[in-house]
C-alpha cells in the first residue's frame, strides 16, 4: 500500500457501490467539508426509473452543494456529482459530463467501470477511486485502469461492507493501495 499517497493531490474522487453503500454514503457525506478541493462523482447501481429521492437524502447529509448528473454539466471543484438512474456516467476531456444509454454492463447501468475508466482517461493521476459494497465485479476493471493511470485506490474493507462480493473482487485483482472502513476512508478525505 503507498501510504504516502493521499486524496488532496487528487482534483477527482469517483465512489462506485452497490447494495450496501448508500449506508457508507449517509456516513462519510457528513464528514466532507467545504471547501472540497476536488470534484466527487458517486455511481451507484441504481433501478431505472428517474426518482430524485436518493440525491435529496444525500443532499440532508452534507452542506456541500449536490447534483443529480445532467448531460454536458461542468465538472467543478467542491461539489458532489450523482451518477442518474439508466444511464453510463462518462467524464470528458473538455471538463463536462455525459450520460448514455448504451447496453448494461456487469449488469448495471450507471455502470462503476464505465465512469472510473473515463476519468482515469481524462485525469490520470490527479484521480481517486473509492469501491464499496456490492453483489458483482463492477469497478473492478474500472479500478485497474486507475491504477494504469497513476491514480490512487480504495476499497472497502469487505469484513465492514453489507455485501462483500464487489470489494473482495477488487482486492483479488487489483493491489488497491489502501483497504480501508469507513472511519478510514472518512480520515484519509479529510487530510
Amino acid at each position: 500500500m503507498a501510504e504516502n499517497r493521499v486524496v488532496s493531490n487528487s482534483a477527482m474522487v469517483v465512489i462506485g457501490g452497490s447494495t450496501g453503500s448508500i449506508d457508507v454514503l449517509l456516513n462519510l457525506l457528513p464528514a466532507l467539508r467545504s471547501p472540497l478541493p476536488f470534484a466527487l462523482v458517486i455511481v451507484l447501481h441504481r433501478k431505472s426509473t428517474s426518482d430524485t429521492s436518493l440525491a435529496d437524502l444525500f443532499a440532508l447529509k452534507t452542506s456541500l452543494p449536490l447534483h443529480d448528473v445532467e448531460d454536458k454539466d461542468v465538472i467543478l471543484p467542491g461539489h458532489i456529482y450523482l451518477a442518474p438512474a439508466d444511464y453510463h456516467l462518462l467524464i470528458e476531456h473538455d471538463g463536462t459530463f455525459s450520460l448514455d444509454d448504451s447496453e448494461k454492463i456487469n449488469y448495471s447501468r450507471p455502470s462503476i467501470d464505465v465512469t472510473f475508466e473515463s476519468a482515469a482517461d481524462v485525469y490520470g493521476p490527479a484521480l481517486t477511486g473509492i469501491l464499496l459494497s456490492g453483489a458483482n465485479a463492477d469497478g473492478t476493471a474500472g479500478l485497474k485502469a486507475i491504477q494504469q493511470a497513476g491514480g490512487l485506490t480504495i476499497v472497502q474493507r469487505p469484513d465492514t461492507a453489507q455485501v462483500a462480493y464487489m470489494p473482495q473482487q477488487a482486492i483479488l485483482n487489483t493491489r488497491p493501495d489502501y483497504v480501508l472502513d469507513v472511519v478510514g476512508m472518512v480520515r484519509l478525505l479529510e487530510r
